[in-house]
């Protein structure tokens, strides 16, 4: 038995919202068009996608190797419904290009193999490096494009962007955690307990612009640069954390699971998107890239006012 690009599409919206409530106001379908999809699905592949809980859904250890799976498939899909505007034979050349850290390691790897397979003319040669060396290898022409944390950003006068995705950020927190009996949790639930804070990707500095806008504050007991050690340690009992979902995955190393929330008060997403010197033209090797990756994440057309 097969299934339907429609029920995909359902499944993932399910995933990223963790509400079959809030994935049908997104889709403008039913609850009961989601909850449909997703069951056959699980028939279809005869195992658990999803565990149900007071909070809404959260996926099991199947549902999440299936995410990233049709994941490609809607990435396919849109690719291939979209004529090329380019010959891709005929383009050839180098990209220089700069990845920060959380981007090398949970996004773009999928994405390079599939343009490299599209534009065999097109050598990328990629350097991972923070934000300023970034910002600074952009500027002197080091870098032709990055593709980063533009939420990050301060150059944006002499530095051009747009976003590619938008992963919101949710509560980590381990298995059986009172937190997940309550109808709500807020960042003054979240002072209150032991707190594990990632630092990579000046995601600290992030943390602190948003929890400053209220009168708590975070009560870090440990501080890392490893995304694992802090889904470690979550699993594991000893703090709560606040990430994104592009880095969450259900299980820890040692196979224990990681819960997430959406908390009640506004926290921002990190957007990932691709940033180029204003002032340097951009090579067809380079324009193919960016094309590429707007086709691949279904955002052709650059977010107004972002892009010059």
């Amino acid at each position: 038995m097969s299934f339907s690009f429609r029920q995909v599409k359902y499944f993932i919206a399910a995933a990223e919202t963790g509400r079959i409530s809030q994935a049908a106001i997104d889709l403008h379908v039913s609850q009961s068009a989601i909850t449909t999809a997703v069951k056959g699905l699980e028939e279809i592949m005869d195992t658990k996608l999803f565990d149900r809980h007071a909070q809404g859904v959260s996926l099991t250890y199947e549902g999440h190797q299936f995410l990233q799976h049709a994941k490609h498939i809607t990435a396919a899909v849109q690719e291939a419904m979209r004529v090329p505007s380019r010959a891709h034979e005929t383009i050839k050349g180098v990209v220089k290009l700069a990845v920060s850290y959380t981007v090398a390691g949970y996004f773009l790897p999928a994405y390079l193999a599939r343009f490299s397979r599209s534009f065999p003319g097109v050598q990328i040669n990629f350097e991972e490096a923070d934000r300023d060396d970034i910002e600074e290898g952009l500027i002197s022409g080091k870098y032709d494009l990055a593709v980063m944390l533009v939420s990050n950003l301060r150059d944006q006068e002499g530095i051009g962007y747009e976003t590619l995705i938008q992963s919101r950020r949710r509560l980590w927190l381990c298995s059986g955690h009172p937190f997940l009996d309550l109808p709500v949790v807020s960042l003054q639930d979240v002072s209150k307990e032991p707190y594990i804070m990632l630092s990579v990707d000046e995601a600290s500095n992030t943390a602190q612009r948003y929890w400053n806008r209220t009168p708590y504050l975070p009560n870090v007991i440990f501080r890392t640069s490893s995304v694992e050690a802090v889904r470690s340690m979550v699993a594991n009992g000893t703090g709560i954390a606040i990430l994104s979902d592009m880095v969450y995955r259900p299980w820890s190393l040692e196979g224990r699971r990681v819960e997430v929330l959406t908390l009640s008060d506004p926290i921002p997403s990190m957007d990932v998107g691709l940033a180029w010197n204003r002032n340097m033209d951009r090579s067809s090797a380079v324009e193919a890239f960016c094309e590429f990756m707007h086709l691949a994440l279904g955002s052709e057309q650059p977010q107004p006012g972002l892009s010059h």
